[in-house]
């Protein structure tokens, strides 16, 4: 028999002689239990030789499935990121799932909207969305939302508690950080609080406040930095620094990494010590932060465990498991500790 380069369904039918419906429940994972066993021998037995490899993306388009999830990360460059999206890539792998990414800062840096990913994910057929970019009060995802899409939020919420969300406990992440500062004998703390548009932003702040309270203090300083970047974070240290002739403070908690270590860059250009004259604790815990100078203390979260919950939750909504669309999953911190906190002088 002569066959084509790539073997299809047809031809591994027509070499075993037999009705391709048969071939086709033989190789649907489903419905392969309605095929004899002996029969369902010969079929594998003859894709093997033949080399055929059966194409599910086809066959789920067939029954107006895409099995394809889109996902929406706000910066891929940013190290937080690579391990959710390993996570999200390995609970829809294990599904028979794939992930169509759109990395929104791109987009964003050429002009365009998140809306511009949205549509070309819906025009792919996406079966739902994990969305990391969301921020409190987006038009364009409650309008996604009234259009029934299946989403799960991943690191932030919409603000309302309108979509299911896989987060990390921010408010215990930000005691973790004020009480291991005031167990060193810290007791004026300033924050670096992260830009409130985000769900994290807020969370972190307040939660930062509700721990100073907690221990008896009050907020040295708070100074919001207007993104979660290096730059931001280094002006918002400047800022901070400009506010100690109204009180001393001896520490500082950043709401993210990447604000930390522009704290680090302003503390360093101003000649502050760290940490004898000023300790600093990060959140994230993102990748090589043993490796910067000191090494920074830092709120680590489940990146990897937040991703695949959130994909698992997703997949769940899709295969209409009871309540798996109201359900919002927060995942403990844990705080690692490093060379940029110590007792004050």
């Amino acid at each position: 028999m002569t066959r084509s380069l790539t073997p299809t369904l047809q031809d591994l039918a027509q070499h075993l002689g037999v009705h391709k419906s048969t071939v086709s429940r033989a190789m649907d994972p489903a419905r392969r239990h309605l095929v004899k066993a002996n029969l369902l021998e010969r079929v594998e037995a003859a894709a093997r030789d033949l080399g055929y490899r059966p194409n599910h993306a086809a066959a789920a388009l067939s029954r107006g499935r895409s099995k394809t999830i889109g996902v929406l990360l706000p910066d891929i460059t940013n190290p937080v990121f690579p391990p959710i999206l390993r996570g999200i890539e390995d609970a829809l792998e294990a599904d028979g799932y794939f992930a169509l990414l759109a990395n929104t800062a791109r987009l964003e840096n050429s002009g365009r909207t998140v809306e511009v990913a949205v549509d070309r994910m819906q025009a792919q057929r996406v079966e739902g969305f994990l969305i990391a970019t969301a921020t409190r009060d987006d038009v364009w995802l409650e309008n996604l939302r009234q259009r029934d899409a299946r989403i799960v939020l991943i690191n932030r919420t919409d603000g309302r508690g309108r979509l299911p969300a896989v987060i990390s406990d921010d408010m215990l992440g930000m005691r973790l950080a004020v009480d291991h500062l005031v167990d060193l004998g810290h007791s004026q703390i300033a924050h670096l609080a992260g830009p409130e548009s985000f769900s994290t932003g807020m969370a972190r702040r307040l939660g930062f406040e509700q721990a100073m309270r907690s221990q008896g203090l009050t907020p040295a300083h708070v100074v919001m930095a207007d993104a979660y970047a290096i730059e931001s974070g280094n002006l918002a240290m400047q800022q901070l620094l400009a506010l100690r002739s109204r009180g001393v403070f001896t520490a500082v908690v950043a709401a993210n990494d990447l604000i930390a270590l522009g704290a680090l860059q302003a503390l360093r250009n101003a000649g502050v010590a760290v940490p004898t004259e000023m300790s600093i604790v990060g959140h994230n815990d993102m990748p090589l932060l043993d490796q910067v100078h000191p090494p920074l203390t830092s709120v680590r979260i489940q990146h990897y465990q937040m991703g695949y919950t959130s994909a698992r939750l997703l997949l769940d909504a899709l295969h209409d498991s009871p309540g798996s669309q109201d359900a919002t999953v927060m995942l403990p911190p844990q705080l690692m500790v490093r060379a940029s906190t110590a007792p004050p002088v």
